[in-house]
């Protein structure tokens, strides 16, 4: 007769085996969401040269090249998601996700001089699954794995993407690029009005974003609002130091260094 200890023990074991298994999947989701971070963010520095070179479109194929590399790492996080309830692990790699949409937005800003929305990035997130050699074991999942962004990191990272436009605009002006500060400015208000359509009824990381936004939105409108008034006062090589140390006096405490 089986004793009611060695059926607790072998329950226990199999939680224990259970728990062990999550444990390792969340560790290892945590290591591609670092890697894809640290690539998102190689892009973006990428990115930033386009004010200063005369060939644009180079450094947007090379970055082309780096967020295909991306998309790879992402193909991995949805392999290990294959199965398994999102939701459980989205802790552990949304850090990775929202860079990724702010890389991959910002490109797309720069070419298109639009916001990328939210289903042409899923669309991009489709993975095919390489057949098997001799000798290997046989794939027995789908063929095809696709990776969805939530609406909650997509807007994350446009937030954090308007922090780049704002250092975008400053680099423009300091590269005697008149037009882009207000062509970013129309941009930028635009997404803060979408946002504030949005207010304190969407999740709480959204609305603490929104003031960092709202921060980028003044740092972009004092710029214009001096090349307006005063452009024709200040020599354009001393442009972006005026607007670099007007945008210090207004940096938040909160805000991350760069």
């Amino acid at each position: 007769m089986v004793s009611y200890a060695s059926v607790y023990k072998t329950k226990d074991r199999i939680f224990q085996q259970e728990l062990d298994t999550k444990h390792d999947k969340h560790e290892r989701l945590v290591k591609i969401s670092r890697d894809v971070t640290i690539e998102s963010k190689r892009t973006i520095f990428l990115l930033h040269r386009v004010t200063s070179v005369p060939d644009v479109e180079e450094i947007l194929s090379e970055a082309d090249v780096k967020l295909d590399g991306v998309r790879q790492k992402i193909g991995q996080i949805a392999e290990e998601l294959r199965g398994e309830d999102l939701h459980q692990f989205h802790r552990a790699f949304t850090p990775g996700i929202q860079e990724y949409v702010e890389a991959v937005s910002f490109h797309h800003f720069i070419r298109h001089r639009t916001l990328m929305s939210l289903e042409e990035i899923n669309a991009r997130l489709v993975f095919m699954r390489e057949n098997k050699g001799e000798g290997e074991v046989a794939w027995t999942g789908p063929s095809v794995l696709t990776f969805q962004i939530t609406p909650i990191d997509y807007l994350l990272g446009v937030a954090d993407l308007t922090g780049e436009l704002m250092r975008m605009c400053i680099s423009s002006v300091g590269n005697g690029d008149i037009d882009t500060p207000f062509q970013l400015s129309g941009f930028l208000r635009q997404i803060h009005d979408g946002f504030s359509y949005i207010g304190n009824t969407g999740p709480y990381e959204v609305s603490k974003k929104l003031h960092t936004l709202r921060q980028s939105l003044g740092k972009v409108e004092d710029a214009c609002y001096t090349l307006r008034v005063r452009g024709s006062e200040i020599p354009k090589h001393m442009l972006a130091d005026v607007f670099s140390s007007r945008a210090a006096t207004h940096v938040d405490p909160d805000e991350p260094m760069v």
